[in-house]
């Protein structure tokens, strides 16, 4: 497989800046082997059917993107530089590894100041990324973060326009609450009071899962052959509930239906090879490619993907890489919106 059987050429006019509003009102393109059907998110539960199971993912977005100082003592006295901090995930250490622009400026040691509250020491870096230790833990950089910190939007978005106080809400499921995502499950951004209450007298259960949602999400693949493209690792958790509620679904004939490739992901992480699930926590580098036996899913709510991405290779495996052509080709053409704040689609490879 090569890089380029995964290329669309995209009107930049479609890639979506600001979700719809109501956040249901989004469109959704259903899409079985052989139909297209052009609808709206609102409908979602008439294309289930009484007795299936979303498996929704419950990762809360932190404000990880982060604008400050860097203060160096020298011979001059103090001087002061602007630094960028993009935050990842905590370390077992207490640190963070962090995106810092610009990273080959900065000096271990050297302190970065965010806010009168927050600020954090560079003890190091690894492949790109460094090490900071704050100077605050617990609730206390919680509330500093919040304070300080802003909404990662992807790069194709702050090319566009920055990260505001609207993105707070905008950029966060309705049903966060295990914090740790520096990116957001996108489709489920979809859903709203409305969609949650119509699938729920449509008969359609629901159960949580929780991926932390890294910013490894948005990295090119840079090799032509992808089978050398090294995945990054995102941390996951299913728990003992979880996965009986859905096995008790499959039991019964239901579909499990991810909302979203990071549910799919860790799900398929996890299954047996009957697709059954037990308790899960650990990191997931899945690579989903075509040739894939999906093992857990039988369906799949999920936005429009970048080029030549790791998702758009997961889309391809999960409905065929022709399939998908003719699928983002009808939405280009009938202007659907792409990427994180645009519209959706509901794959249904078995019809």
């Amino acid at each position: 497989m090569r890089l380029s059987d995964f290329d669309f050429d995209l009107p930049e006019r479609l890639i979506a800046t600001r979700p719809a509003r109501p956040r249901s009102s989004s469109r959704l393109l259903v899409a079985t082997p052989s139909t297209m059907t052009d609808a709206h998110s609102i409908d979602l539960p008439a294309f289930l059917r009484p007795g299936d199971r979303l498996v929704l993912n419950d990762t809360r977005v932190i404000p990880a993107r982060l604008s400050g100082v860097r203060r160096r003592s020298g011979e001059g006295g103090d001087t002061s530089a602007r630094i960028e901090a993009t935050l990842l995930e905590p370390r077992a250490d207490g640190t963070w590894s962090a995106l810092l622009k610009p990273l080959k400026k900065v000096r271990d040691g050297e302190a970065l100041a965010f806010s009168p509250d927050l600020s954090a020491t560079v003890e190091g870096r690894d492949e790109g990324t460094a090490r900071l230790r704050f100077n605050l833990s617990g609730d206390d950089f919680d509330a500093a973060l919040a304070e300080a910190g802003a909404m990662p939007l992807p790069p194709y978005i702050e090319g566009r326009r920055p990260s505001d106080a609207q993105d707070r809400e905008d950029y966060q499921t309705v049903w966060a609450r295990e914090t740790g995502a520096v990116a957001a499950p996108t489709a489920s951004l979809h859903f709203d009071d409305a969609l949650l209450a119509a699938l729920a007298a449509r008969g359609i259960d629901r159960s949580f899962v929780t991926l932390h949602v890294g910013a490894g999400t948005f990295l090119p693949v840079k090799v032509d052959d992808v089978r050398d493209h090294k995945m990054h690792a995102e941390r996951g958790e299913i728990t003992l509930e979880a996965a009986r509620e859905i096995n008790a679904t499959r039991s019964a004939g239901g579909r499990i239906v991810p909302v979203g490739t990071t549910a799919l992901r860790l799900i398929e992480t996890a299954a047996e090879d009957d697709g059954t699930l037990a308790a899960w926590r650990g990191a997931t580098d899945i690579f989903i490619t075509p040739g894939y036996r999906f093992k857990a899913a039988d369906a799949l709510m999920t936005n429009f993907h970048l080029p030549k991405s790791t998702l758009m290779m997961l889309v391809s495996a999960f409905m065929g890489v022709d399939r998908v052509r003719e699928i983002y080709d009808h939405a280009m053409r009938n202007d659907y919106r792409f990427f994180s704040y645009g519209d959706a689609s509901l794959l249904l490879p078995a019809g």
